[in-house]
């Protein structure tokens, strides 16, 4: 093998070990913010327009989950069995059972008419604690709209992750 083979393919070696320590590096900083946050997913992206004015559509919500019980007006990321996609939905009502401990959990989008009673699985009237992802603690307004785009028009992702690749490829040191 020649020289000049054997730089291309370390090159090419050397391109692949830094793409895998961007990827490992953001998996670890993921884990870390879960395990931080106590919530399966620390950063969310308001999808809808349920809850403007607090929350536009698009923008980047950091949660939080804590052992603290779960108050009205709070402001939360739930899971309803058989959705796949996250909520954004203020609390509006809490039912506590100080014997046994369980939390009964109304949400509402601030700009919906009604309760979230439609939303949840059939036959659920209220979410419970295990159903809460976590609580806003902050926000980034619009930068989620990159997300957004991406999912609504699909060719756009596959365009960036070409681009992206083809200026990892062709990068020089």
């Amino acid at each position: 093998m020649d020289h000049a083979a054997y730089d291309e393919q370390e090159a090419i070696l050397d391109e692949g070990v830094s793409l895998g320590l961007i990827v490992t590096s953001a998996l670890i900083i993921w884990k870390t913010l879960m395990l931080g946050t106590g919530s399966e997913s620390p950063v969310v992206v308001v999808l809808s327009g349920s809850m403007q004015p607090a929350f536009y559509r698009g923008d980047i919500l950091f949660l939080y989950l804590g052992d603290a019980p779960i108050r009205m007006g709070e402001i939360v990321v739930f899971n309803v069995e058989g959705r796949d996609i996250p909520i954004v939905h203020r609390v509006i009502k809490v039912h506590e059972r100080h014997k046994t401990g369980h939390v009964d959990i109304l949400t509402k989008g601030d700009n919906n008419y009604g309760d979230d009673k439609v939303l949840y699985a059939s036959g659920q009237e209220w979410l419970n604690r295990k159903h809460i992802m976590g609580r806003a603690v902050g926000y980034l307004p619009s930068v989620g709209m990159v997300t957004i785009v991406m999912n609504d028009y699909p060719y756009v992702k596959y365009l960036l992750i070409c681009v992206l690749g083809i200026l990892v490829v062709t990068s020089k040191e």
